[in-house]
């Protein structure tokens, strides 16, 4: 064992001196324009954007039209600015002239175009359907027409680099070419990638020259920083408790939620695919509400997380569209027991609580690959028991799942950065749609708060109804409302970085631990 250590380090000093330099007399230099991380997720389908590259952090290679500071706030990048019709249908963005690809050619309106058409025909997870045309008005302006007004259109500016019309072909996501702060120079799959800075980048130009990116095991990640070898790993809560010499931990805050979604019609139905739909035991409000009001959220975060994460009571905590009243007093179980009493849930013999009899039992499905999801599932049924309520728990592949998801409830774990993600999950109209709304929620009154929020064109507007779909005071999609999920927790994502190095404010994180930490990167540096 000691041996496949030492081996380990060995392997991984060769790799990164390699690419750092060729002797001691470049040290001090390359340790201020050189940063190695291993912060996991080597993108399986490579860094193309019309594909959903970029989506949860930087994408690094490729610029945006607009992005958002650390508040959320927008900010313009490759667009200038942008205005929006009365109606919502068409939005115009006007181009810097001062942009160019790191091979030196121009970006022009036309290779917004293509980007956006090329993502719209793509079929991956870039949802622009909505999108009914887009057009080059003049060189540095382009125009969007929307089938119907969307609010949510701004988030697919801030998160769609663009690509060089004149470039791409079908080895572009293993040969990126952009207008970002970083241009590729090497990608060893499963091993390394490399970036070095691009000297056309027009915006604020970070202080390194080149990146070095390990993918390794957690447990080759942290043995590579316990050795000094890198600058960035982000690491597991087993592994954050532990001193690293001349690294520091980073806790970041993060809508990475897990949660359990509940089933919340009746049994019976079936999907197209012919799926069984609903569960008899979840579909009943009384019992999903009691669930949510029994949990011990704080025990959840220090007994399954070993502290490092927060309660969770919604898929948005904390964002700009966030309702900070779906905060409740939870760990209440006295309470809850009072409320499914008078209901007419009553403890039988084996001190499970019946109803006209059906038995207040169920099985909890999780990811089978998922430890974490796995001990959050053990945990919620042994707090949960005591409430009357039996949960068996049972570990499932996700093609497994995609079968199961319409009538068991599945811990599940969402966190986007756009507000598109409460519709997917809550929306009448997303229901069975995949992993969206799987739990066939349904509330006519929620569905006219997010139409309206879709519809709204200032970000103010849109936030308020938004706001309103979670909790109106009489109803919502919250655990104060309808209560079609548990929400459980947010996990922190943890980073063991150099002493020296300066992250500056990070957003809250998103669904996803390891690239969302280089979103602003181009802010990182080294202390003085």
């Amino acid at each position: 064992m000691k041996y496949n250590k030492l081996l380990l380090l060995l392997l991984l000093s060769f790799v990164i001196s390699a690419c750092s330099g060729d002797g001691e007399e470049n040290a001090n230099e390359t340790e201020k324009e050189e940063l190695v991380m291993a912060i996991d997720g080597e993108p399986d389908d490579g860094f193309d954007p019309t594909t959903g590259w970029g989506r949860y952090g930087s994408p690094l290679f490729q610029s945006t039209l607009f992005k958002q500071d650390a508040d959320f706030t927008i900010q313009n990048d490759v667009g200038q600015n942008y205005e929006v019709s009365n109606d919502g249908l068409e939005w115009t963005v006007e181009l810097r002239d001062d942009v160019l690809f790191s091979d030196g050619e121009a970006l022009t309106a036309d290779d917004v175009v293509f980007t956006f058409e090329t993502a719209a025909d793509s079929g991956s997870i870039i949802d622009l359907s909505n999108m009914e045309k887009v057009e080059a008005i003049q060189d540095d302006v382009v125009e969007f027409t929307l089938k119907e007004p969307q609010s949510t259109f701004i988030y697919l500016l801030v998160s769609t680099g663009i690509v060089p019309e004149h470039l791409y072909d079908d080895t572009y996501n293993e040969n990126p070419v952009g207008s970002g702060p970083f241009q590729l120079e090497q990608w060893d799959k499963g091993q390394q990638l490399i970036v070095t800075a691009n000297p056309h980048y027009y915006g604020e130009k970070p202080p390194f020259e080149k990146l070095t990116f390990l993918f390794l095991s957690e447990d080759a990640t942290f043995a590579a920083a316990q050795a000094g070898e890198v600058d960035v790993a982000s690491v597991p809560p087993a592994f954050a408790k532990e001193d690293v010499p001349g690294m520091r931990l980073v806790e970041l805050d993060s809508v990475d939620n897990r949660g359990i979604m509940f089933p919340y019609e009746s049994a019976g139905g079936e999907t197209d695919d012919g799926f069984p739909i609903g569960n008899d035991v979840t579909a009943g409000e009384t019992i999903r509400k009691a669930i949510n009001l029994a949990i011990d959220r704080e025990a959840l975060v220090d007994g399954v997380l070993e502290g490092f994460g927060s309660p969770a009571y919604s898929v948005a905590d904390g964002l700009p569209w966030w309702n900070s009243e779906t905060v409740f007093e939870d760990d209440k179980m006295d309470e809850a027991k009072d409320m499914l009493d008078e209901a007419g849930w009553k403890e039988n013999e084996n001190g499970v609580r019946e109803k006209d009899g059906l038995e207040a039992a169920f099985t909890l499905l999780y990811p089978a690959d998922d430890q974490s999801r796995q001990s959050l599932s053990i945990a919620f049924a042994d707090m949960i028991e005591p409430l009357g309520i039996d949960v068996s728990t049972e570990g499932k592949s996700w093609n497994e799942l995609e079968t199961l998801m319409y009538s068991h409830p599945v811990m599940m774990g969402w966190g986007s950065h756009d507000p598109l993600e409460m519709y997917n999950l809550y929306s009448t109209e997303t229901r069975g749609e995949g992993y969206y709304n799987a739990n066939f929620y349904s509330n006519s009154v929620v569905d006219e708060y997010m139409n309206q929020a879709m519809q709204a064109t200032t970000e103010d507007e849109a936030n308020r109804y938004w706001q309103k779909a979670q909790w109106d005071g009489e109803t919502g999609f919250s655990a104060k409302g309808d209560s079609p999920w548990a929400w459980l927790v947010n996990l922190d994502h943890l980073y063991y970085v150099h002493e020296e190095l300066e992250i500056g404010e990070q957003k809250v994180q998103p669904h996803g631990h390891g690239w969302p930490v280089t979103d602003l990167i181009e802010q990182w540096h080294w202390a003085e």
